[in-house]
């Protein structure tokens, strides 16, 4: 009987080249979408306070939900990443999305919105771990690093769409229309996933990324997945990546992705589309940051050094936000940019993660470290609004809570928190100098 490699049609660089690139565009789409879902609460914010009659809380809440959600299947995300591929997994999850953004567009009341936006973060959850299976698979373990900043800069992009861009296209349109188109096009990325992403390069006929470089390819799952599950639960070298990323990332994009923009508000007299260029500077830093630190991870072939240096970037910048006296301007850019910037250093966990668990579980990895982020995130939002609302002084314009300079910085605070709790656990990161731990070659 012929084997496996007999039967493969003679290799075409050419077209290996033109798949894999395919494969990463409409990912890396739907991906662009999940930062734009993620963000866009900070824009719309003064809107659902009007539409559904807010208090603090209840906008953090809404906006949480998404994270609530994310958080709970990041897990889940990893074990399917690895059983049934980035194919399925990113399909049925654009195709939730899509119709929880357009519930969300449509929604008469509070509940309605908030059962749109949970539908949101259910479809979106498992694109990002769902991309980074696909990366791993379809580009070499050298450039991972590179590979993951990139995916984080141009995810970024959707982030920034959410800011500036959303705050002109609101000039024009209504808050309800936008999530309606968000999810008529989300779901057709859903379609172009299903008919054109493929899982490895094995299932179009061209060998592995590790049979090209002349060795074995990693082996499959060899046990049920909980098992394995247990395994990297189990593993002790992915839990100080996971508080990495609970209290930077989590920390900064509840802040960049709800609260920023009314702190502007209050406390500096910008209006909407004034704010939105600090946070859309601060996704641009938060871009350019991963892309670097995954670069440089790369280039000096070590990943705590890199990680160390954001989260402790991350916690000074905190301080400054908290403590000293900036304002709308130089400082006030500065700050936010270098906020992203000190904040895309996390990205080289994700890298990391995986290179500290057998292969064939990098899902599972990437999944558990994320589910940090997002636990983050969703604990941080509402916690700031409920901060922001023992001190409010009841006033109100057009229906807006309005908050004083002292309750912002107290809200503040907690970002300080996390932000240390991610430099602890950045020093208790394992080194895996960008080579696989579990694997002798």
């Amino acid at each position: 009987m012929p084997s496996r490699t007999q039967d493969r049609p003679p290799f075409d660089p050419s077209r290996f080249l033109l798949a894999r690139w395919s494969i990463f565009s409409i990912l890396i789409a739907a991906y662009m979408l999940v930062f734009f879902h993620r963000m866009a609460p900070a824009v719309v914010s003064g809107d659902l306070m009007r539409a559904f009659g807010t208090t603090g809380v209840a906008l953090g809440s809404l906006a949480a939900m998404y994270f609530y959600i994310y958080t709970l299947m990041q897990i889940p995300a990893g074990i399917l990443a690895d059983t049934l591929g980035a194919r399925i997994t990113v399909a049925v999850g654009n195709l939730v999305a899509g119709s929880g953004s357009i519930l969300f567009g449509l929604g008469e009341t509070f509940t309605q919105a908030a059962v749109g936006r949970a539908l949101v973060g259910l479809g979106v959850s498992v694109v990002f771990v769902g991309l980074f299976k696909s990366n791993s698979l379809w580009f070499s373990d050298r450039h991972y690093g590179r590979i993951s900043g990139l995916t984080l800069l141009l995810g970024n992009v959707g982030a920034i769409a959410s800011a500036g861009p959303l705050a002109a296209l609101l000039g024009f349109y209504s808050w309800r229309t936008v999530f309606v188109a968000l999810g008529v096009l989300t779901l057709l990325l859903a379609a172009l996933t299903l008919l054109l992403v493929r899982n490895t390069p094995e299932d179009l006929g061209f060998p592995s990324l590790r049979e090209m470089e002349g060795r074995t390819s990693h082996a499959r799952l060899q046990n049920p997945w909980y098992q394995e599950l247990m395994g990297v639960v189990r593993a002790r070298a992915t839990w100080p990546l996971f508080w990495v990323d609970f209290g930077m990332v989590g920390s900064m994009l509840a802040f960049v992705g709800l609260w920023a923009i009314p702190c502007l508000r209050d406390t500096q007299g910008l209006d909407r589309g004034a704010a939105s260029l600090y946070t859309t500077l601060a996704l641009a830093g938060f871009a350019t940051g991963s892309m670097a630190a995954g670069w440089i991870s790369d280039r000096i072939g070590y990943r705590k050094p890199v990680i160390v240096a954001g989260s402790l970037g991350y916690l000074l910048v905190c301080l400054a936000l908290a403590l000293l006296p900036w304002s709308a301007g130089a400082s006030g850019f500065l700050l936010f940019f270098l906020l992203g910037f000190c904040a895309g250093g996390f990205i080289v966990t994700f890298a990391s993660a995986k290179e500290a668990i057998a292969p064939n579980l990098s899902g599972m990895a990437v999944g558990l470290v994320n589910t940090g982020l997002f636990l983050g995130a969703a604990i941080v939002q509402p916690l700031f609004g409920w901060i922001m609302d023992r001190g409010w002084d009841g006033t109100l314009v057009d229906g807006v809570r309005i908050y004083g300079t002292g309750d912002y910085r107290r809200g503040l605070l907690v970002l300080v928190v996390f932000a240390a709790i991610a430099f602890v656990g950045s020093l208790l990161v394992k080194e895996t100098r960008c080579r696989n731990l579990t694997v002798v070659d």
